[in-house]
């Protein structure tokens, strides 16, 4: 290309090293994508649709299944189309926005889930004042936030990448435009950047985490205060899945996200991203709803109900 200190498209590796056992990885990838997309859109319509589930837990879930779709969209599908394909190349501007989108939306989904810890905090520890301090309002608040703060703190975060120069060529080794290979194509000074990249992890991730440890900590002793074993159990039993979305979420994250971004090797972040973008939007919805009474009671009445529904035609 003319000018490869700004050059009008990029070339993702992807899965490159495998050559022909590329096409062998299609079709388990396109299954877990295409189930993860089934569950997560079944919760949306479970949430919306049956007014059991119209409640706040089941309204940060609901918004939780809609990151979860929209993440793995602006990225998976364009590694199973390139799995096919021999000319892997994204425009540049492609590249732009599928990186403001896939960091925006991951940051939200860590917010979401800082919300719902904080659902569950209330619930436990104040009861009493739980329809007061979570009532419709404050929940469209706390999810309005935890939408529009990451979409507007990436826009300079994405500004900076698009003004760097990317003289070390135009080959990503990824499949998908992830924020350590790109700085491992400029040659300019990045060190501000990974700073601000820092900077955004402590704002999003971590203290996202610390409000939902923090949460946990006081339910944890809440509980145990609870005289009965079976009141201790069903406490907990609201808070299992949740706990193991966050265990999931921020461990992988904090892994590839929160150094800096020159500090990791790229084929392990590559691994990493592969298990987060594909098998883990496949297991939320097992997660999320195999341990929960509520929903599944909800399921089964309408697939009921729709199984009348195609009898009576």
């Amino acid at each position: 290309m003319a000018n490869l200190s700004h050059p009008s498209e990029f070339i993702l590796l992807g899965f490159s090293p495998l050559d022909e056992l590329q096409i062998l990885l299609y079709g388990p990838f396109l299954v877990l994508y295409l189930l993860a997309f089934i569950g997560n859109t079944v919760i949306i319509i479970m949430v919306f649709v049956d007014t059991h589930l119209h409640t706040p837990m089941y309204f940060f879930l609901g918004n939780f299944s809609l990151l979860e779709i929209l993440v793995t969209m602006t990225a998976v599908p364009r590694m199973l189309s390139d799995l096919l394909a021999s000319h892997r190349v994204i425009s540049f501007t492609g590249c732009m926005v599928q990186f403001y989108f896939y960091f925006s939306l991951g940051s939200t989904s860590f917010l979401i889930l800082s919300d719902m810890a904080l659902d569950r905090f209330v619930a436990i520890c104040h009861p009493l004042h739980y329809g007061t301090l979570m009532s419709g309002a404050v929940c469209a608040r706390l999810a309005g936030a935890a939408w529009a703060t990451p979409f507007l703190a990436m826009v300079p975060t994405v500004l900076s990448r698009v003004h760097l120069s990317y003289c070390h060529g135009n080959i990503i080794n990824h499949f998908f435009c992830d924020n350590a290979p790109l700085l491992q194509l400029s040659c300019s000074d990045t060190r501000l950047l990974e700073s601000w990249d820092f900077v955004m992890a402590l704002a999003f991730v971590l203290s996202s985490f610390l409000v939902t440890l923090v949460s946990y900590g006081y339910i944890v002793s809440t509980v145990l205060h609870i005289p009965s074993a079976s009141g201790r159990q069903k406490a907990f039993s609201t808070c299992g899945s949740h706990l193991t979305l966050v265990f999931i979420g921020y461990s992988s994250t904090i892994f590839l996200y929160v150094l800096p971004g020159k500090a990791h090797s790229v084929e392990v972040n590559k691994t990493v991203a592969l298990v987060t973008s594909v098998l883990t939007p496949f297991l939320n919805p097992f997660i999320l709803t195999l341990r929960n009474e509520t929903f599944k009671a909800v399921l089964r009445g309408q697939m009921q109900r729709l199984k009348g529904l195609l009898q009576a035609l």
